[in-house]
């Protein structure tokens, strides 16, 4: 039989679960904390699901554009859904264990979809012939990058606390419940997110410094304008991404003056805004899934 301190190191290495507190300080105001944050919810769920069905049905919409806006919407699905029902469950019924495996699936899909989208962002403007190869490699880069966090955790023993004050799983917050030296975690979690975010800013600016150009060369000022009210959706949509994301990166690092609770305010406005806000912004700048959506609507309201 295994001795009791063996049993002892198996238990910390595989910990049953861990407790997500929620919003350490706000505990009272949870329940109204919770509906706007179910409201956001629903809108990224429908809004993102109506994205996805245009451009399913419409074949106008099978361009490239919109077949990395579809994987947008697939992305911020996943990232919305990885984590919000678990914060409204949390917030509204108390339900704050999660079990360890569960707690690194979330952390997975939460870290690979923001990968994903960032890589995205890029990628919706660029030109179809390299648009396979760019999906798989999004894919791969992605799963690649996001993997190890799984193992760097599972080397860890967790025999102390297991009381996470967050309403999600995410890399560094976990590491931290260690007794261990986490120094990898903590460069990993920090620098490889950090500078694939950087490459992919990199890629944004220098392909609209092209884009731009090219555009004030066209000779029609209406075709001018099209090109600039597509490109313009696009950078909102970039900035609803990167400003929320970039403040928490930097906040959870260096902010060592911001209270908790804002930090993890901050952090789950971050998975639920943009992706309840990226449809919204496609939709009422994109002209042609507009007219599409229009024209569904109409078609339903006859039969």
């Amino acid at each position: 039989l295994p001795s009791p301190h063996t049993m002892y190191n198996l238990s910390c290495y595989n910990p049953g679960s861990f407790i997500l507190v929620g919003i350490p300080g706000l505990e009272k105001f949870h329940i109204w904390i919770g509906i706007p944050f179910c409201v956001i919810y629903v809108v990224a769920i429908v809004g993102n699901c109506v994205l996805l069905y245009l451009i399913a049905v419409e074949h106008s919409l099978h361009e490239p554009m919109f077949f990395f806006l579809s994987m947008l919407a697939t992305t911020d699905l996943i990232l919305s859904t990885a984590t919000v029902p678990k914060v409204l469950s949390n917030l509204w019924l108390g339900s704050q264990e999660i079990t360890f495996s569960g707690c690194l699936t979330q952390m997975f899909f939460l870290h690979f979809s923001f990968v994903v989208d960032s890589a995205i962002l890029y990628t919706t403007i660029l030109t179809p012939q390299v648009m396979i190869k760019l999906v798989v490699s999004i894919a791969v880069r992605s799963f690649s990058i996001i993997l190890p966090d799984i193992f760097l955790l599972k080397r860890l023993p967790f025999c102390g606390t297991h009381i996470i004050p967050h309403t999600y799983c995410e890399h560094i917050g976990v590491a931290q419940l260690s007794s261990a030296d986490i120094s990898i975690d903590i460069w990993y979690g920090f620098s490889v997110p950090l500078m694939t975010v950087i490459s992919d800013v990199i890629f944004i600016a220098v392909s609209y410094s092209f884009i731009l150009h090219a555009v004030f060369q066209l000779s029609s000022q209406g075709a001018r304008q099209k090109a600039l009210s597509t490109c313009g959706s696009h950078v909102c949509v970039i900035l609803i991404f990167y400003t929320p994301a970039f403040f928490s990166i930097l906040a959870h690092r260096f902010g060592h003056s911001v209270p908790l609770n804002v930090l993890i305010l901050f952090a789950n406005l971050y998975v639920a805004i943009p992706p309840a806000l990226n449809p919204i912004v496609y939709g009422v700048k994109t002209q042609q899934i507009q007219d599409k959506f229009i024209l569904r609507c109409s078609l339903n309201t006859k039969q």
